[in-house]
């Protein structure tokens, strides 16, 4: 009987979870008059993607590509109203326009639970608006020309590192090379730390750089859509190891310099600047009119989250496109001998590997920003209703609290927009072809006041990477690459699935 009771008890249960969700959560947008996607109980339109079936990117790419002709789709991603952008304006008004109303990413952020979270991508409100003021000058070009040397010694260092095996002709799985050499700059700008990554393969910082992004699909969906479950049981995204590694480690790292007063030209020391001063010394000396009151310093926990999220970020997404960039160059060997052409008449004119000789290299930076159009490292930008409104152009009324998703992948695959877009076309950034296009039809670093802070960093280093690459070596794709690449289906970050493996060959 007792038996009996208890099952009957959860089928009354799930009868009436089942209930709810059909009758009443996923009535949101019927109720409102917004075309929709029929979702399904518990997940709404994301079951494909927790069960590990499809990335988030591909996901929203799909939906984007199969119901763009309404400006605004509605969906659901578990037990939250989700609104997909599909129209360029409306994009506009989210990211700009509207930000008032949308300046949130609507991402799991508890700084007591999960200090880490703490950093400027993640936080919302006053926090984020006052940290990026704060932050804004550290990547300053003038900020980023001192920090240069750092990226020409790593670069330098990976190249080198590539000779012997360069020899030897067998196959190398780029995105872990290139994981190693962006850590390596990472842990220098970073941390001030010098990590050899390039010589020892499996130290500790590229320990943690995998266990960091190493998480379920499961769970990088709900921390992303629905992160009240997490906040509710009190859930870290980072476990307690990974966490107190990075906190030892940076604070560590500013005693040392404190103690021994080091200075260098690094992010590291303009985080310091923040905890002693409450600002970040200008890049012309005794210019100091806009230096904010002391009484704004960061605490070591704030400085440490930011010190973090520049870690992942820039080891991560800078690899995966610089993985991405050689595999088309690979396929299309054409375009390849252009680019080395390019590299060796620049540096040829400049000397060496300066800040202004790859700023130099025009059709370097068309093949990386093509490479970021087809495959953007992030493929998806959130937001959340943080003020209701009516969407301007639209009678969509959009209740505070709602999430918003804006499907870069689709929209920089969108044929409409981008002739035969599966097509790596580096042309496509003429700036001709630019000024053709809708500003907002290109988005791998965001828009508006919450885009990208290390947008320049982010070229950079992927653009020294690569010219040490062919500078000194032809690349060929080997055969156990797929043509086309499959998609990784757990990282929010669109990854490459088994990685890419290619010959280099010295030239």
């Amino acid at each position: 009987m007792l038996l009996i009771g208890l099952i009957t008890a959860i089928v009354v249960a799930l009868c009436s979870v089942y209930i709810y969700y059909k009758f009443v959560v996923f009535t949101f947008w019927r109720k409102k008059g917004v075309f929709y996607i029929d979702p399904v109980v518990p997940a709404g339109n994301v079951t494909s993607l927790i069960i590990g079936k499809i990335s988030v990117g591909e996901l929203f790419r799909d939906i984007y590509l199969k119901y763009k002709d309404h400006r605004a789709i509605g969906t659901y991603t578990f037990f939250k109203p989700n609104l997909v952008i599909a129209d360029l304006d409306l994009v506009r008004i989210v990211l700009t326009k509207e930000f008032a109303s949308f300046h949130d990413r609507g991402f799991y952020s508890n700084e007591k639970v999960d200090p880490l979270s703490g950093h400027l991508f993640l936080l919302p409100g006053k926090k984020w608006r006052n940290l990026r003021v704060k932050l804004t000058p550290t990547f300053t070009s003038g900020k980023l020309k001192q920090m240069f040397e750092i990226l020409k010694e790593c670069g330098e260092e990976f190249g080198k590192s590539l000779e012997k095996i360069a020899k030897t002709g067998e196959s190398i799985e780029i995105k872990e090379i290139f994981a190693r050499y962006t850590t390596d700059i990472i842990m220098s700008a970073a941390f001030g730390i010098k990590s050899n990554c390039m010589e020892k393969v499996d130290n500790e910082f590229r320990y943690y750089g995998r266990k960091v992004l190493d998480q379920s699909a499961l769970k990088n969906a709900i921390f992303a859509f629905a992160p009240q479950i997490a906040d509710f049981f009190s859930l870290p995204f980072f476990d307690r190891n990974t966490t107190n590694f990075f906190i030892n480690m940076f604070r560590d790292n500013v005693q040392y310099r404190q103690t021994h007063n080091v200075v260098r030209h690094d992010f590291m020391n303009l985080l310091i600047q923040l905890m002693e001063k409450g600002y970040v010394a200008p890049d012309e000396e005794g210019d100091t009119a806009n230096a904010p009151s002391a009484t704004n310093k960061i605490s070591m926990l704030e400085a440490t989250a930011q010190a973090f999220v520049f870690f992942v970020a820039g080891f991560e997404t800078s690899s995966t496109t610089a993985t991405y960039c050689l595999y088309e160059l690979a396929l299309n060997q054409d375009m390849q001998n252009k680019l080395r052409q390019e590299i060796d008449e620049v540096l040829k004119k400049h000397g060496e590997v300066t800040y202004n000789a790859v700023n130099d290299m025009t059709y370097l930076h068309k093949v990386v920003s093509e490479t970021l159009r087809k495959y953007p490292p992030v493929p998806m930008l959130n937001r959340i209703c943080t003020k209701a409104l009516d969407l301007p152009t639209t009678n969509i009324h959009i209740p505070e609290g709602t999430l918003i998703t804006i499907p870069v992948l689709g929209i920089q695959r969108d044929p409409a927009i981008y002739p035969d877009p599966d097509k790596f076309d580096p042309e496509r950034f003429s700036a001709d072809e630019i000024a053709a296009r809708h500003p907002y039809a290109y988005l791998p670093f965001g828009e508006g006041p919450r885009v990208c802070i290390g947008t320049r960093f982010g070229y950079m280093q992927t653009k020294v990477g690569i010219l040490n690459i062919l500078s000194k070596f032809k690349v060929k794709l080997h055969s156990r690459t797929p043509v086309p690449l499959i998609i990784d289906e757990a990282p929010i970050i669109l990854t490459p699935k088994g990685g890419v493996h290619l010959i280099i060959e010295p030239r």
